[in-house]
């Protein structure tokens, strides 16, 4: 399988949250340094991306939170070449949420991904930092 040749390893996981600014404040208070935040205007979502060490989460405002146990989102994998995954993941069978790779203008230069779901229903997400 060529998918592992273009994968670095976890890039964020994603949080939903009824209450960005409390989000914000948790994870501050647990070390979590505020790196980036914008609207996603597609979705009108406020979100934003804290790190601690080699860990980063995203938080995105959607009011559609769980709010139980098990309410992670998705895993995002961070990938050098998306399109090239898109492929690969498509060849291969996995269960695609995306018909094709997605853009959004988070960070610099903006970001492509796409997402599958996983065997207990988990969303895996791949994603790649335009530069």
């Amino acid at each position: 399988m060529d998918i592992k040749k273009n994968l670095l390893g976890v890039q964020h996981i994603g949080i939903p949250t009824n209450d960005m600014e409390a989000s914000v404040r948790f994870y501050k208070a647990l070390g979590f340094e505020l790196e980036y935040q914008t609207l996603n205007e597609k979705a009108d979502e406020k979100v934003s991306f804290l790190t601690l060490g080699n860990l980063t989460m995203e938080v995105y405002e959607n009011r559609k939170a769980a709010m139980a146990v098990g309410a992670i989102d998705h895993v995002a994998l961070d990938v050098t070449d998306i399109d090239t995954v898109f492929e690969n993941i498509k060849r291969e069978g996995f269960m695609l949420l995306d018909n094709e790779v997605q853009s959004l203008p988070f960070w610099e230069h903006g970001v492509k991904f796409f997402t599958i779901m996983g065997p207990n229903k988990e969303k895996i997400e791949f994603c790649e930092k335009l530069k």
